[in-house]
């Protein structure tokens, strides 16, 4: 009796065993990868597959995951980020950045700068990141500090503070192509701080204070020669302007006063033709002396005019005025 009890509480125990063995066994070959992420799966030591967002199955006793390290972002109790380096079992294929910290460099013109660079970098090839290179975050802070010692030592310092999109192109360039065979792609480098010593910053802000108040005298003078043109180039336009309205104006008035004068002639040339049809006579001076006659009296008339003139003027042929008027007087008598 005794032996059937024991025989029966060793088999619940095996049962128990076998049990737990098979949940452990399900446990441990259930892997629910999120999504954005990868696993890479070892059989017996050698690379089997690589395991994506999903639920994904394995033999637990024979397949293991390979485990890497990979640098995370912590934030300190006093708010101070520190980056932590750690084994996960699992590879972040989504965009990640680093944050290096500074570090001094020297330029072509011997000036020592304290320089920190920001990478943008994406796991391709999940195998490569693992098999390829031993500490990828590692092995790309170190690349990434010594191509930067390389581009800004082929570099004066002003070219440095001015051309940044220039150093991030060539540094993003140079770290794509030695990360390719990582399974690494880098999209963008950035640099975050560009700190010159204390005694050269200070030299800048003089030379650019300097280059500022020379910008602004010449930018003045500029103003005021400017200025000087457009005044002379006014007087001479309102000169010119002027110029030519008192040309046209007095072009205007001796084509008006020709214009007068050919109507004055023309009605006079009628008159005598009035004249000369009314007489009908064989004597040509007739209307000659009519004329003159005429012209006299409006001489006369202008130099009587006036409050001042006092003097009384007699023309010298005063013979032939008075024949003129007779001749006129004639005229009326026979019209009449």
């Amino acid at each position: 009796m005794i032996f059937l009890i024991l025989w029966i509480s060793g088999g619940l125990l095996i049962a128990y065993a076998l049990l737990a063995l098979a949940l452990f066994i399900v446990i441990k070959g259930i892997k629910i990868i999120q999504q954005s992420e990868a696993m890479i799966i070892e059989r017996l030591g050698k690379y089997h597959r690589t395991l994506y967002a999903g639920l994904n199955i394995i033999i637990p006793i024979l397949d293991a995951p390979r485990k890497v390290r990979w640098r995370e972002i912590r934030s300190l109790p006093n708010g101070r980020k520190v980056a932590v380096t750690r084994m996960r079992d699992r590879i972040d294929l989504r965009e990640t950045v680093y944050d290096f910290p500074k570090q001094n460099v020297i330029t072509r013109d011997n000036v020592v700068t304290e320089i920190n660079a920001l990478v943008y970098f994406q796991v391709t090839d999940p195998v490569k990141a693992v098999y390829e290179i031993d500490n990828l975050p590692n092995a790309i802070e170190k690349l990434t500090q010594t191509t930067l010692r390389n581009v800004i030592g082929e570099m004066d310092l002003d070219d440095i503070l001015s051309s940044r999109d220039i150093i991030n192109a060539r540094l993003r360039e140079i770290l794509d192509d030695a990360t390719n065979k990582w399974g690494v792609k880098v999209n963008r480098v950035e640099l975050q701080d560009i700190n010159p010593p204390e005694d050269i910053r200070s030299a800048m802000e003089k030379q650019m204070r300097a280059e500022r108040d020379k910008r602004a005298q010449i930018i003045e003078a500029e103003g005021r020669k400017r200025a000087q043109i457009l005044e002379a180039e006014g007087v001479k336009i309102a000169a010119i302007t002027k110029a030519e309205g008192l040309k046209d104006a007095e072009i205007l008035k001796a084509e008006g006063e020709a214009k007068a004068r050919k109507i004055v002639a023309q009605a006079e040339a009628q008159a005598l033709q009035y004249i000369a049809q009314a007489v009908q006579s064989q004597d040509p001076t007739l209307s000659t002396h009519y004329l003159i006659a005429i012209k006299y009296v409006e001489a006369l008339q202008q130099m009587s005019q006036g409050q001042n003139n006092k003097i009384i003027y007699l023309p010298y042929e005063v013979s032939s005025l008075i024949s003129s008027i007779g001749s006129i007087q004639d005229l009326v008598k026979k019209q009449g």
